[in-house]
């Protein structure tokens, strides 16, 4: 009798494919409460690696960690118009706190914006101030209605940032450095995504902004999922929270603000992006363990990949030793290859015998034999090799897939069969935006001819990249 598979083909059925490869490679659970997630150890080890790898970049970029508040009075958030419509469907609100009723709702932080202004005013006086550049790690709550792990839940971790400066210009350079520098950066040299970067249309645009800037990768059933995305304000929070400061020349003037953020939903791109149907594929760059060194059986080979993993980690990469012997190998290959670890080093009594091991690399595929002494110098490279190949498979699958059309149907046809297609947007423009939105297919963003981001949305020569998405 055949083996039945661990996960469902995503050729078969690629939703089912994604749920199934959470659950085997034990990288989260549903919540008790409805849109929730419990993030398990493995999981959370790759997001650690996403805030060691995206902190150090926003740190390069002059921002500060710090944190606020989880709770934001209710009143806070319809200061600002826009920002409260356009987040209201969403809001958790606390009405309750110690057994009585509360003076002031409080909204569970759906974002920080309000609250962050609430004290940028009160920090910001005068020009010397800025530019005032703030980061926070933290969980938001959004009340998600159709839920799925790492892509929509209720509550998810992210980082947020939020700046102020005395000028339009300078908040407008920082939005897209954040944008090209920290994001791009991160997505494509450490994820292995190769994103699309772009503007928002104005219907997509982050609530109360001038401008969002967007990062779009393409997953493995062809629809797009919004990576990230940095916001140019203007000054409409500004106003709300009369954040002034005295400029130069002796005036009062509002400053010009910044807000940008990635989430844990990052991790389902990255699963979506590189897993196949035999698992979760790991950039080596990113993965927490980028080696694991396997005993195949019997007591030597136990001391011997204990002894090759302290000598792999003192060459500095990230070792697991999995010495399980009282567990069948087989198993064992099994759930490191579901986990997407880039390389396993298996050693059995034969291969100690021959002084060699048996290298299997995750991310082509395939088995070699290779000298155990030549193993610290060789592993950097072949880890090298494999994560410019996930960019590569990433972008060649977004070029092949992507297709330029000329036709509101065109476009349209090629987001439901799978792809993504690029129209010139003075040809589409908003009413053909909302006519593709009938069809659950959207504007992504907007890009220039040549692939860079346009200054505006009527750029001559702006193209719409449309898809279905997450």
């Amino acid at each position: 009798m055949a083996k039945a598979p661990v996960l469902t083909p995503q050729a078969e059925d690629f939703p089912r494919w994604y749920q199934d490869l959470i659950n085997k490679a034990e990288l989260a659970d549903n919540g008790p409460v409805r849109g929730t997630m419990v993030i398990r150890p493995y999981g959370y080890g790759l997001w650690e690696r996403m805030q060691q790898e995206m902190d150090a970049r926003i740190k390069d970029a002059g921002a500060q960690n710090a944190y606020f508040p989880l709770f934001i009075p209710q009143s806070y958030l319809t200061r600002e118009a826009e920002h409260v419509e356009g987040f209201a469907p969403e809001l958790a609100v606390v009405t309750h706190g110690g057994g009585k009723e509360l003076e002031e709702p409080v909204v569970v932080r759906p974002t920080s914006e309000t609250i962050v202004n609430e004290y940028f005013s009160k920090w910001v006086q005068s020009y010397r101030d800025l530019p005032l550049l703030i980061n926070q790690w933290a969980n938001v709550v959004r009340w998600e209605m159709r839920p799925r792990v790492f892509l929509r839940t209720s509550e998810f971790l992210w980082q947020e940032g939020h700046t102020a400066h005395a000028t339009y210009e300078d908040a407008r350079d920082y939005a897209a450095r954040i944008h090209r520098d920290v994001y791009a950066d991160f997505m494509i040299n450490v994820l292995g995504i190769d994103v699309v970067l772009g503007r928002k249309t104005a219907k997509e645009r982050f609530a109360g902004a001038i401008n969002t800037l967007t990062l779009e990768g393409m997953m493995g059933d062809g629809k797009a999922l919004q990576m990230g995305t940095s916001h140019e304000l203007g000054t409409n929070f500004a106003k709300a929270f009369n954040t002034q400061y005295l400029s130069r020349d002796g005036k009062q003037e509002l400053v010009w603000q910044t807000s940008w953020g990635v989430s844990t939903r990052m991790v389902g791109g990255l699963i979506m992006s590189h897993g196949d149907d035999n698992g979760l594929r790991v950039p080596p760059r990113l993965a927490a363990v980028q080696v694991v060194v396997m005993a195949i059986k019997g007591d030597e080979a136990v001391t011997k990949v204990r002894e090759l993993g302290d000598r792999l980690k003192a060459a500095g990469l990230r070792v697991q030793v999995d010495d399980r012997v009282d567990t069948p190998f087989g198993r064992r290959a099994v759930d490191w290859e579901l986990k997407g670890v880039p390389v396993r080093i298996e050693i059995g009594p034969r291969d100690l015998e021959n002084g060699t091991a048996m290298l299997a690399r995750r991310i082509p595929g395939g088995k070699e034999p290779v000298s155990i002494d030549a193993l610290a110098e060789l592993l950097p490279t072949v880890l090298e090799e494999d994560q410019a190949l996930l960019l590569k498979q990433s972008r060649e699958r977004r070029e092949s897939r992507t297709s330029d059309v000329a036709t509101l149907d065109e476009a349209a046809e090629a987001a439901v069969a799978g792809g993504w297609a690029r129209i010139p947007w003075a040809d589409l423009g908003p009413e053909g935006e909302a006519k593709l939105a009938e069809q659950a297919v959207s504007v992504r963003c907007l890009v220039a001819e040549d692939g860079s981001v346009p200054e505006a949305d009527d750029a001559p020569g702006t193209v719409a990249i449309v898809a279905r998405a997450y």
